[in-house]
């Protein structure tokens, strides 16, 4: 022992400064690793760690998707697994038997602000996620208070006024891909019955141009570092102070005129806080933070279930589904062969719908969705005008679903559209 030693401190002695630097490094390097390793594999009461290669495991596993990360790591330890990406630790509760624990918690068992905080560039500072939950929950009043039946019912008019307009630069035949198209009319429907009759009317073209930078702003890296300097976020923060300067002139206008509109726009201009801010108005930053976080919010959903709609009913003639992607939804337990198109599962007597927290395309408990009727109206409204006044036919397969896309939409497919002769 004391020969092995001796001969140890003469190698140690023959190394350089620098070389005894790097074995240091690279001693210290493996003594994480190890460590890590085994800290993800003892037993304890912690959710089982999804990460192969230590550190670098789970950003490597993010990079390819969600949606194989998810499959991959339900397939190996089912309903509940962690995956470490960067600073943060990423739990998934996958299905019914589990995701009532993260839809009822309430905000001392699982804070919103810690997990969608990379939204606050994007919707501005004092709304929503960069508030506390007395405040936070005074703005989803508003919300909840501009989508109420009776505002609903005044948003339809415009709702089919746009999607008429829309549809009238149609010719009588054509080739459209369903996914840009509702896009664009989902983003007038919105401007007109969110933004108000002036963006609609006179900004629309600018304003547009601006939300999609803010859009292109909102990448996966943005989740994990929503501030980090690469070049879509430095667009976004354009965008996003391009907007407030728009917003603000549009509120100025409309306060001091004293005309009214039905719209989301007008209810957040009269909106005032209950029980904090002492009761004061919403400030022009505060308004326009909450337009476009309600824009965001249902712009890309709606759209895309728009599309998906189109897409199935138009596959399958005489028949309407509304898909979900939703990895939820593709667990056979909860919905018998999730991939086949089966309108008839969401019908009596079999409801398969109706499990507790089975479907939820539109969230539940606490993360449940403000604006679903609003969406649902919206894509109504689309379809019965379009079903009135047109044929359709698929040029290509049914799409692959794109779940490398934050919002899981169709990949591009042809659609040929046949105006109908009115009687």
């Amino acid at each position: 022992m004391a020969d092995l030693s001796a001969e140890l401190f003469a190698l140690v002695g023959k190394l350089s400064i620098g070389q005894l630097v790097l074995a240091s490094f690279g001693v210290l390097i493996l003594t994480l690793v190890v460590g890590r390793l085994l800290f993800n594999s003892l037993p304890s009461k912690r959710p089982p760690v999804f990460e192969g290669i230590p550190y670098i495991g789970g950003f490597l596993k993010f990079s390819k998707g969600p949606w194989k990360l998810m499959e991959d790591g339900y397939a190996k330890y089912g309903d509940v697994f962690t995956v470490p990406v960067a600073h943060k630790r990423c739990t998934f509760l996958i299905g019914p038997d589990v995701s009532p624990h993260f839809f009822k918690a309430g905000d001392d068992e699982m804070s919103q602000s810690e997990v969608y905080n990379f939204n606050i560039p994007t919707f501005g500072p004092g709304v929503v996620y960069d508030v506390d939950q007395k405040v936070r929950t005074e703005q989803f009043r508003m919300f909840t208070e501009a989508l109420t039946k009776n505002r609903l019912m005044a948003y339809v008019p415009q709702f089919v006024k746009e999607a008429e307009d829309y549809f009238a630069k149609w010719g009588n035949e054509g080739i459209v891909d369903f996914k840009d198209e509702f896009s664009k009319l989902v983003t007038l429907t919105a401007a007109r019955t969110l933004l108000g009759r002036e963006v609609r009317e006179n900004l629309f073209e600018k304003v547009s141009d601006l939300l999609h930078g803010l859009d292109e702003g909102m990448v996966p890296l943005s989740v994990f570092f929503p501030n980090a300097p690469i070049a879509v976020h430095k667009k976004r923060d354009r965008c996003r102070k391009e907007l407030a300067d728009i917003f603000a002139k549009v509120i100025r206008a409309r306060r001091a005129s004293g005309r009214r509109e039905e719209d989301v726009l007008q209810q957040f201009v009269d909106a005032k806080y209950q029980n904090v801010n002492g009761g004061r108005s919403l400030t022009e930053e505060e308004i326009t933070g909450l337009l476009i976080a309600v824009l965001f919010a249902g712009q890309h959903t709606s759209s895309i279930t728009t599309a998906w709609t189109g897409i199935f009913m138009v596959a399958n003639k005489d028949e309407v589904v509304m898909a979900s992607p939703n990895f939820s939804h593709m667990l056979p337990h909860v919905f018998p062969e999730p991939t086949r198109y089966d309108p008839d599962r969401f019908a009596p007597p079999r409801l398969e719908q109706n499990k507790p927290y089975g479907f939820i395309g539109f969230g539940a408990g606490r993360h449940a969705c403000i604006g679903q009727n609003f969406a649902y109206l919206q894509i109504k409204s689309i379809w019965s005008m379009l079903l009135r006044n047109f044929d359709f036919e698929l040029l290509d397969p049914v799409p692959a679903a794109d779940f490398d896309s934050m919002v899981i939409g169709p990949k591009a497919c042809r659609v040929k559209y046949t105006r109908r002769a009115l009687a």
